[in-house]
C-alpha cells in the first residue's frame, strides 16, 4: 500500500513543477496582448476539447442537481474565480505579496479540512513543516531583495484567490466518490469557461482576434498551458488528491516558487541569490519532514493492525 502511493507522490510533484513553470507562458501570452481572463479562457478551452472524446455515453450531466451545482462550484472555485481573484491582485499589489499569500494555501488547506470539514487529520508536526516551507518560500519569492508593500485590497484579493483553491480542494473530495476523475475535469474546464461569459460582457471584451492565436509563439504556449498545465495536470491533481488526500497534496505546492525560480533564471535571465537558495533548501526540507512524518504514521497504523490481527 505504501509502495504503490509512491506513484501519486511523483505525480503529485510533477504536476506541481509543472504549474510552477507557467507564468514563464502567461507572461509571454501578456506580452503578445493577450488579457489574463483571455488565457485562461482559452487554456481552458484547449483542455475541453481534449477531454471530449473521454467523455462516456450519458456523462453529459451529473445525476442530480445537487452534484451538477457541486460541479458549478469546483469551475468556479478552481477555474474563474481563483484566476481571475489572483490576476487582478497584482494590479493593486505587489508580486511579492500575491506570491507569499498563494504559497500559503498548503497551510488554509490544512486548517480548513482539520477544523472546518474534518475529512482528514492534522498533527502539531505537520503546521510546523508548513510553516518551515513557507517561511522559505518567502526567501525563494524575495531573492533577496525585502520589499513588501501592504496593499489592503490587492492582499484581500489574493486571499480571496487562496480561499478559493481550498474551497475547490475540499468540494473535490466531496464528488470524487461518485464521479471519475476525467469527468471532474471536463466540468471544472466546462464551469470555469462558462461562468466568465458575464466578466467578459460587463467588465472587458474577450478582444483576441484568430490572427493573434495563430502566431507560433502564442500558439506554442496555449498549447502548453491548455493540454500539459490544465489537462493533464489538473487531471493528475484530482487523481492525486483523491489518493493522498488534500492536505499531503497540496504541500507539494510549496514546489511551485522553487521552479519558478529555476524557469526564471534558465529562460529569462533573472538571478538567484545565495537567501533564495537557503528558501528553497528551507521548503524541501519541509515536504520531506511532512511526508516522513506521514509515512511513519501509515506505517504504524499498518503495524498495529497486523499486531491486533494476529493477536
Amino acid at each position: 500500500m505504501i509502495k504503490s502511493s509512491k506513484i501519486y507522490h511523483i505525480a503529485a510533484l510533477l504536476t506541481a513543477a509543472i504549474w510552477g513553470t507557467t507564468f514563464v507562458s502567461s507572461k509571454v501570452l501578456l506580452q503578445q496582448g493577450l488579457t489574463p481572463a483571455a488565457i485562461m479562457t482559452l487554456r481552458f478551452a484547449i483542455a475541453y476539447i481534449g477531454m471530449l472524446p473521454l467523455m462516456r455515453k450519458g456523462e453529459i450531466l451529473c445525476a442530480n442537481i445537487k452534484d451538477e451545482i457541486q460541479m458549478l462550484l469546483l469551475g468556479v472555485s478552481g477555474g474563474s474565480l481563483y484566476f481571475l481573484l489572483e490576476n487582478t491582485a497584482l494590479v493593486y499589489t505587489q508580486a511579492s505579496n500575491v506570491a507569499i499569500i498563494i504559497a500559503a494555501t498548503p497551510l488554509l488547506t490544512t486548517l480548513a479540512i482539520h477544523f472546518i470539514s474534518r475529512q482528514e487529520r492534522a498533527d502539531t508536526k505537520m503546521y510546523l513543516c508548513s510553516m518551515l516551507s513557507l517561511l522559505g518560500v518567502a526567501l525563494v519569492v524575495f531573492n533577496g531583495e525585502f520589499i513588501l508593500k501592504l496593499n489592503p485590497l490587492g492582499d484581500i484579493l489574493t486571499l480571496g484567490a487562496a480561499v478559493m483553491w481550498v474551497i475547490y480542494s475540499i468540494l473535490v473530495l466531496r464528488v470524487q466518490g461518485r464521479y471519475s476523475s476525467a469527468t471532474i475535469t471536463r466540468k471544472v474546464f466546462f464551469y470555469g469557461i462558462l461562468t466568465l461569459v458575464p466578466y467578459f460582457w460587463l467588465v472587458e471584451p474577450f478582444g483576441v482576434s484568430w490572427e493573434v492565436i495563430t502566431r507560433p509563439v502564442v500558439l506554442y504556449n496555449l498549447l502548453f498551458l491548455g493540454v500539459l498545465a490544465s489537462l493533464i495536470c489538473y487531471w493528475l491533481w484530482n487523481i492525486v488528491i483523491e489518493k493522498l488526500g488534500a492536505i499531503r497534496s497540496t504541500n507539494y505546492l510549496y514546489i511551485n516558487p522553487i521552479v519558478a525560480l529555476v524557469t526564471s533564471y534558465l529562460i529569462l535571465n533573472e538571478r538567484i541569490t545565495s537567501l533564495a537558495i537557503i528558501g528553497t533548501v528551507l521548503i524541501l526540507v519541509g515536504v520531506y519532514l511532512h511526508e516522513r512524518g506521514k509515512s511513519e504514521t501509515a506505517k504504524s497504523k499498518i503495524c498495529d493492525k497486523k499486531s491486533a490481527i494476529e493477536g
